[in-house]
């Protein structure tokens, strides 16, 4: 019986050494920003640089400031983004822009940087992303979207792009400049939490009182 129960003891320790090891080597792929060196003086919106939805030619430019870990991202784009996207968007009044605030962990600005791999590949594809990576999210708390995850993610869900380039971009993480520098430019603005909209300049208090966002845009389509 006791070489039984030290046998058992030795594998349940070995086991957790693996999945210990394991999560280390995900935990080493995860970017951090005081890595990520450029220029960030400039911290004034490139709206051509957002991923955008919506007419060009549309009066009103909304920015929606979003961490794909935020479980209240993720609730605003349930909730509301249909209903936006019918009300606002395909009607030509607004142009929605989006912008990272990758604030909760390390895990993402890998998933913002993923976001931006995909967007300047494909504009259209980077919405797809958005949609399924929130409908996806795993726990606040936890560090779930690590580089495999990202990966066998994509690879799954999301098809005309090349999974290549993404996926040198990612490990390279070629993008983590323009994560960061959105990051600057939303603290700059005011963004101190997630989800927050911005209506032609002008940040909004809620991003769930959904009657004062559709007044602060026509207000703007009145001018």
């Amino acid at each position: 019986m006791p070489i039984i129960i030290t046998g058992i003891i030795i594998v349940f320790l070995a086991f957790a050494v693996i999945v210990k090891l394991q999560h280390s080597s995900e935990l080493k792929g995860l970017p951090n920003y005081t890595q990520i060196k450029g220029d960030f003086t400039k911290l004034d919106i490139d709206y051509d640089k957002q991923p955008h939805k919506g007419d060009a030619a549309a009066k009103v430019k909304v920015v929606e400031f979003a961490d794909f870990k935020c479980p209240m991202c993720k609730k605003w784009e349930e909730q509301f983004m249909d209903k936006f996207q019918k009300d606002f968007i395909d009607t030509g009044k607004v142009q929605l822009y989006f912008m990272n605030y990758a604030f909760i962990d390390r895990d993402s600005i890998l998933a913002a940087s993923a976001g931006e791999a995909i967007a300047k590949q494909n504009n259209d594809k980077f919405w797809e992303y958005y949609t399924k990576l929130f409908a996806n999210q795993g726990d606040e708390k936890e560090i779930w979207a690590t580089q495999k995850f990202i990966l066998n993610f994509v690879k799954k869900n999301i098809s005309g792009i090349d999974y290549n380039q993404f996926e040198k971009d990612l490990k390279n993480n070629t993008y983590g400049y323009d994560v960061k520098l959105d990051y600057k430019i939303a603290g700059h603005l005011g963004v101190n939490g997630t989800p927050q909209l911005m209506v032609n300049g002008k940040l909004l208090p809620n991003a769930f009182d959904y009657n004062a966002i559709k007044a602060a845009i026509e207000q703007e389509l009145a001018k």
